[in-house]
C-alpha cells in the first residue's frame, strides 16, 4: 500500500512539473490554441476519445512521449503482467488529470479562481465542479493503480 501511495504522490509530482512546461509552451492559450501545429477538429472518434476537443499535432507527440516513458519501466520488469500494466495505464491516466488541473492552478493567467466552465473554452462538458473526463479517469486510474 506504501508503495502505492508513493506512486501517486511521484505521479502529482510529475504532473506538477510537466504543467510548469505545459505553461512554458503554450502560455494562457490552452489546448494549443495558438501553437504552429496542424488540428483535427471535426471527427467522430474526438467526442469519444478528446470529449469533442480538436487533436493537435502538439497532443499526438506530447501524449504519445508520456505514454512511452510511462512504460520505459516495463522494459525493464521481469516478467511483464497484467497487474503492471494497469499500473502502468492507471498512472498515465492520473497524470494526465493532475497535470490538467494543475496546469490551471498554477498558471498565472488562471488560478484555482478561474478553475470554472466559462473561463475554460476547451473544457465543454463538466459535472459539478471539473470536466468530465476528472470524473471518469480518476477513480478508473485509482482503481487500475490499487487493484493491481
Amino acid at each position: 500500500m506504501l508503495e502505492k501511495i508513493s506512486y501517486l504522490f511521484l505521479l502529482l509530482v510529475l504532473a506538477f512539473w510537466f504543467a510548469k512546461v505545459e505553461i512554458q509552451i503554450e502560455g494562457t492559450d490552452g489546448w494549443a490554441k495558438n501553437l504552429p501545429t496542424w488540428k483535427f477538429e471535426n471527427h467522430w472518434a474526438l467526442k469519444i476519445f478528446f470529449g469533442g476537443r480538436a487533436m493537435t499535432g502538439y497532443h499526438a507527440w506530447v501524449l504519445s512521449f508520456i505514454f512511452l516513458i510511462f512504460h520505459l519501466p516495463v522494459c525493464f520488469a521481469t516478467p511483464w503482467s497484467w497487474a503492471l500494466e494497469s499500473r502502468v495505464l492507471g498512472g498515465f491516466m492520473i497524470f494526465w488529470i493532475l497535470e490538467d488541473f494543475l496546469w490551471f492552478v498554477v498558471n498565472p493567467g488562471f488560478g484555482i479562481s478561474k478553475f470554472k466552465k466559462q473561463y475554460i473554452s476547451w473544457h465543454p462538458r463538466w459535472i459539478w465542479l471539473a470536466p468530465i473526463e476528472y470524473w471518469i479517469f480518476l477513480p478508473l486510474g485509482g482503481l487500475l493503480i490499487f487493484l493491481s
